[in-house]
């Protein structure tokens, strides 16, 4: 399946093979780079295989790296009537790991993709070998500090139009998120928003709104099963400076998971793949090996 690369993508920071699968009825992207064992990284939201550029470029001389777009996202199909909730993409995530035959992961996942990802792990523990796990949870958010604000302020009818029709995800969300904001550049940034031209294109980030309001009581039922991997070998990479994911997040991980090793990033935000560039990358090849 041949896709022409839209001319946005700069081909410089993202210098990847366009790899397309069919799943659900859609086209789904992904890139797969580089030979091995089995990494697959899984992206949240706004977001795409764009933000583990880095970590592919350093793992991949070594590893088959491996990171698709989720349905409504990146160089992904964008329908505009689709189920755009974790548990559907949950379900894509599966079938593109049976569709490629991916034996022995490695899985990395980070925001929403902590979800959508260790839905996976949780029931097929027997095929992940080790966790790379970035500002993400796996639980019922109704416990955490500050989670009924952000629900109510998520409830407000003005928060589809923001979405849909200002981009709020992807053009102010992700400035607010970062630590240091200096390292959001504006060639950074633009490959963050691009991919939701048009409001029509913007339906899958205004899912995982829904889905934080709906889903919770599906995201409790992963963290029931956790015990099938908190045995695993675990690395926990945490920018401290998250609003939205803060600290107590690791810490409810951390409680749980007894073979782990964790890097905090005092000065970095909810995207520490960005923010700590060097730094994660040598901590990921360490406990790769």
């Amino acid at each position: 399946m041949n896709k022409q690369t839209p001319a946005w993508v700069d081909a410089e920071m993202y210098p990847f093979a366009n790899k397309y699968i069919s799943i659900d009825g859609q086209t789904m992207h992904y890139i797969d780079e580089g030979q091995g064992d089995v990494i697959l990284f899984v992206h949240g939201t706004p977001s795409w295989s764009f933000e583990w550029r880095h970590l592919i470029k350093a793992l991949s001389a070594n590893h088959r790296c491996i990171a698709p777009d989720h349905i409504g996202f990146g160089l992904s199909e964008k329908p505009r009537d689709y189920n755009y909730i974790s548990q559907q993409h949950a379900e894509n995530l599966a079938v593109f790991i049976a569709a490629l035959d991916l034996k022995d992961i490695t899985l990395v996942v980070h925001d929403f993709g902590g979800p959508i990802g260790l839905n996976y792990a949780v029931k097929y523990a027997d095929n992940i070998k080790k966790l790379v796990i970035l500002n993400t949870w796996m639980w019922d958010s109704h416990t955490m500090p500050g989670f009924e604000k952000s629900a109510k302020i998520l409830k407000s009818p003005l928060i589809p139009f923001l979405y849909k029709y200002l981009n709020f995800s992807a053009k102010y969300a992700i400035p607010i998120s970062f630590g240091n904001k200096k390292l959001l550049t504006k060639s950074i940034h633009a490959m963050y928003t691009k991919p939701f031209g048009s409001a029509a294109e913007r339906m899958g980030t205004l899912g995982f709104v829904k889905s934080l309001l709906n889903e919770q009581d599906w995201f409790e039922t992963l963290w029931q099963q956790v015990e099938n991997i908190c045995n695993k070998p675990t690395l926990f990479i945490w920018g401290m400076k998250d609003v939205f994911l803060t600290e107590k997040y690791l810490e409810k991980f951390e409680h749980k998971f007894s073979n782990k090793k964790t890097l905090q990033l005092p000065d970095a935000g909810h995207f520490p793949q960005e923010e700590g560039v060097g730094e994660i990358e040598k901590e990921v090849v360490e406990f790769l090996q």
